[in-house]
């Protein structure tokens, strides 16, 4: 059930859920991936950052693509944090359904031009777009992360001028995550009336990055009144490879991945599956 973000972000909108899209980086996590999402019944966005499709390559898409064409549940493949227009039209020739366009800390009328090219590309091709207003905090140098990047929130007046400009499919904005765990010398707390607000005037699926550490309280209420997607990479990835550094240091004559990897898999499912309930997407594979 290969299908668009927008397909599955409408109905998470209407019904008042978010999806997870979840970061892979190697066939195991996104076999895992998909197989705790079908488990649960929960439709799924796979999400690739450009430095872990340069890490699978072009050749591990296709199985990717031909996988979820088999899948019980939806699913849409999407370039995560895309920065240029060339990134693009790399992701529109490997087969995702789905991209991000992040020019977030560009100026806002440069961040509208490049968003709105990129939509008027994509949806010819019947491909769904997101883009960033506002700039997520980051607490390390991995992928999109910027390591003292600070949260510059999203103004609800600008989300209204950038939806109607652009014709963007759905809208990440800042409330208050971080990439990355949170900064321990601060308190996590999302602002869920800007939320309200934004959503209120908007009314297209909205997106949140970041939230490792956040209170599950607060993002379970965040998915109810408004986010509707939901960037999940940091809490799968911790519980993979310190599940793998377990199992490697248990006996240093373990080599094999078969002997490895499912081990790590099932650690990674566990998180997933808490997350898959806390957004409310469990069970609403029903709804397509």
């Amino acid at each position: 059930m290969l299908t668009t973000g927008k397909a599955i972000l409408d109905v998470a909108n209407e019904h008042g859920f978010a999806v997870p899209a979840f970061n892979i980086s190697d066939w195991a996590m996104f076999k895992g991936i998909v197989e705790i999402s079908e488990e649960t019944n929960a439709p799924l966005m796979v999400a690739i950052h450009p430095d872990e499709v340069k890490h699978i390559g072009p050749e591990m898409i296709k199985g990717i693509v031909e996988r979820a064409h088999k899948s019980s549940i939806p699913i849409a493949i999407h370039w995560d944090h895309g920065a240029t227009y060339a990134q693009m039209l790399e992701a529109f020739q490997y087969g995702f359904t789905s991209v991000m366009l992040d020019a977030s800390t560009k100026p806002f009328d440069e961040n509208v031009a490049i968003s709105k090219r990129v939509v008027d590309s994509a949806h010819v091709l019947g491909i769904s777009v997101e883009a960033e207003l506002g700039t997520i905090g980051a607490n390390d140098s991995y992928g999109e992360s910027e390591g003292t990047t600070t949260i510059i929130y999203t103004d609800p007046d600008d989300a209204v001028t950038f939806v109607e400009q652009t014709g963007v499919d759905s809208l990440a904005v800042a409330i208050g995550t971080y990439h990355g765990f949170f900064p321990k010398n601060l308190k996590p707390e999302l602002k869920l009336d800007l939320l309200k607000e934004i959503k209120s005037r908007v009314q297209i699926p909205l997106v949140l990055h970041g939230g490792s550490n956040n209170p599950d309280d607060e993002i379970r209420e965040a998915a109810r009144i408004g986010i509707n997607k939901i960037n999940i990479s940091t809490d799968i990835k911790v519980a993979y490879h310190n599940k793998m550094r377990e199992v490697l240091g248990t006996d240093e004559k373990v080599r094999e991945p078969n002997a490895i990897q499912p081990a790590c898999i099932d650690a990674m499912k566990i998180v997933a599956a808490q997350k898959i309930e806390l957004f409310g997407a469990d069970g609403k594979g029903s709804l397509f």
